[in-house]
């Protein structure tokens, strides 16, 4: 049965904590350490990136300001309010599901890296990093927008549907592929299964925003390309959206499966 009070409400009364906690500091330190890491095992990527640097330009007019702005967000979004027993699902689903979806969309070619890996491995953990970002995002705008049950309800019907057209047209090239068409129903059962429309809406619209500068930066630097050719198309913007609401609902299910009580994060308790 559907709930569509206010999030806090639901949430065992535990708003989003803007303060520093001792996860944050395990959170904070595991990113920067994932960072180190993928720099030292694709030294190479990294070497190729910095070989760019013209020593005879200021260094502050080289500087990818728009990865560097993404990067100060996400770090400050994720150690907000952390919680190590609630944003290790989070982490969990986030890795799983981005190797699942940069798996069908670069196998199907529906987009390519510049590596020309089927994946890359070294993508796939900033989908979790993204997560816990959307996580806060949301947690903190439930908090701030007090519109009721039937504006969010129309909305999601709107919204929804809308990608699911978008998807389907910009996923035709491929439609004869398996992975294809196992996205496009996994979309369209979590489109019709709504546990709640109001937090639903918030995680696509938080999805989507910042997947628009992730989209954005990636594709006018070409780490990434789509078969438009469009830097970015506003499928991947509102992909990132509906990848959320996907991660969201995966942990609500995990969590039922373990039989346990849902917590606050956006994998693990949003009912």
């Amino acid at each position: 049965m559907q709930n569509e009070g206010h999030g806090d409400a639901r949430r065992g009364g535990r708003a989003l904590q803007l303060g520093w906690t001792r996860s944050s500091t395990v959170l904070l330190s595991a990113f920067f350490l994932t960072i180190f890491l993928l720099g030292y095992v694709w030294w190479p990527l990294a070497a190729e990136y910095l070989a760019q640097i013209d020593s005879n330009r200021p260094l502050w007019q080289q500087l990818d300001w728009l990865l560097l702005g993404i990067f100060a967000a996400m770090s400050l979004l994720i150690v907000a309010g952390a919680d190590l027993k609630t944003d290790a699902l989070v982490i969990l689903v986030g890795l799983a599901g981005g190797l699942a979806i940069e798996s069908w969309g670069t196998q199907t070619q529906l987009w390519v890296y510049y590596t020309q890996e089927r994946p890359p491995l070294w993508i796939i953990p900033a989908w979790p990093i993204a997560s816990l970002s959307i996580d806060r995002l949301v947690r903190l705008v439930d908090r701030l927008i007090p519109a009721g049950p039937r504006f969010f309800t129309g909305l999601y019907w709107l919204l929804l549907p809308a990608f699911l057209a978008l998807m389907l047209a910009f996923t035709w090239p491929a439609l004869d592929k398996s992975f294809t068409l196992l996205a496009l129903a996994s979309c369209v059962l979590l489109t019709l299964t709504p546990t709640n429309h109001r937090l639903a809406v918030l995680t696509f619209v938080a999805g989507s925003g910042l997947g628009y500068f992730l989209e954005v930066w990636g594709t006018t630097r070409l780490c990434w390309t789509y078969y438009t050719q469009e830097t970015p198309p506003l499928f991947a913007v509102l992909a990132h959206g509906m990848a959320a609401v996907a991660f969201w609902r995966a942990g609500l299910i995990l969590l039922r499966v373990a039989n346990k009580p849902a917590r606050t994060q956006i994998g693990a308790g949003r009912r």
